[in-house]
């Protein structure tokens, strides 16, 4: 199928984009392209990730809970364990509902945004 359009960027709602945007910066490689307390996004080259300060924000309930989840993202690992300890040590938590058993791990973000740790198969 041929489509008409070409992703270049995901924004991002969150309290503290430069926090967001340093902690995915860490966690693909990225660089961070742009930085301020409104807004801040990071880059391969291709695609980017920005990050918008929204006043007033609430981060997701997991897996439920009064500010349902909107979004999340999938990112392909190596090595479950290795991606979970490194996510933590930059900030990330690790709620205790695991649907995923030993394919995938649901952590959350600094801003309480979901995200998996698939493991590459």
């Amino acid at each position: 199928m041929t489509g008409f359009a070409s992703l270049i960027m995901v924004n991002i709602d969150c309290a503290e984009p430069p926090v967001l945007a340093t902690f995915y910066s860490e966690i693909l490689g990225w660089d961070v392209t742009h930085s301020q307390d409104e807004y801040a996004m990071i880059g391969d080259g291709t695609t980017s990730i920005g990050f918008g300060q929204l006043p007033g924000y609430a981060a997701p309930t997991w897996p439920e809970g009064p500010t349902p989840k909107q979004f999340h993202l999938d990112f392909y690992v190596d090595d479950l364990a290795d991606a979970e300890e490194r996510a933590l040590k930059l900030g990330a938590t690790k709620p205790e509902f695991q649907p995923g058993a030993d394919r995938y791990t649901v952590l959350l973000d600094p801003a309480g945004h979901p995200f998996c740790a698939c493991l590459r198969a």
